[in-house]
């Protein structure tokens, strides 16, 4: 078993592990116990009563949270001719097209976030096995294999959060960072709470969210109450 620091440990003493509680009351004691050097980022964690080896459970999609992320993304995009210049004259990072798609293959990774039009997609496919185990591989379901580079590109950047269901049935998503006010960290929550709810699979009976963990970076897990 991996050693904790003394840090966790006196952090971990002031949570109840086994009271969920409400949101604003978790969110307040999240920052209350970070306590890194750095602004430590605000996570939450579904464990979601869905099997992601059917088709129609497998839960994934994007948004913009109401008060970003706090977190800088790099964006490249890969695209030619007048989407290039869009998306350059959106804020993108990086532009190009097969240049940029030979600089990934050797190994170039230096983006958060990778968006390509659909054109460019047949090359870029072939580029899976480096892509997919990141999860940077664009997809239209995160709006990322899009002919809107502009906007795009302008949603990454005011704070666009993905998401997906992992094999164990679990979401981990961010939702802003310590130093943000607790009434916006709250708003986050909210939205991508209520996201997660509407995306309930048809076929799931009975309970669908079984637990919510609210985390900072560096702090322990938090247990927080299911509002419907």
């Amino acid at each position: 078993m991996a050693k904790t620091s003394k840090r966790y440990r006196a952090a971990a003493e002031k949570v109840d592990f086994e009271k969920a509680y409400p949101v604003a009351e978790a969110v307040a004691l999240a920052k209350e116990l970070a306590s890194a050097k750095f602004d430590e980022t605000v996570e939450l964690c579904f464990n979601l009563n869905v099997d992601p080896r059917h088709a129609d459970q497998q839960i994934r999609g994007a948004m913009v949270l109401p008060n970003g992320t706090g977190k800088t993304q790099k964006v490249a995009v890969v695209a030619e001719g007048d989407k290039a210049r869009e998306a350059e004259e959106a804020g993108a990072d990086f532009v190009g097209s097969d240049e940029m798609i030979q600089k990934i293959q050797g190994g170039w990774m230096d983006f958060d976030v990778l968006i390509a039009t659909p054109n460019m997609m047949g090359k870029l496919g072939r580029l899976g096995r480096i892509l997919g185990p990141k999860g940077l591989m664009p997809n239209p379901k995160t709006g990322t294999v899009t002919m809107d580079v502009a906007n795009a590109v302008n949603e990454v950047k005011k704070g666009k959060v993905t998401y997906r269901v992992d094999k164990d049935g679990n979401i981990n998503v961010l939702i802003g960072k310590v130093s943000f006010e607790d009434g916006k960290l709250v708003e986050n929550f909210n939205a991508i709470f209520n996201t997660i709810l509407k995306a309930r699979p048809t076929k799931v009976k009975g309970t669908y969210m079984k637990n919510l963990v609210l985390s900072t970076t560096m702090g322990p897990g938090i247990k927080v109450e299911i509002v419907k």
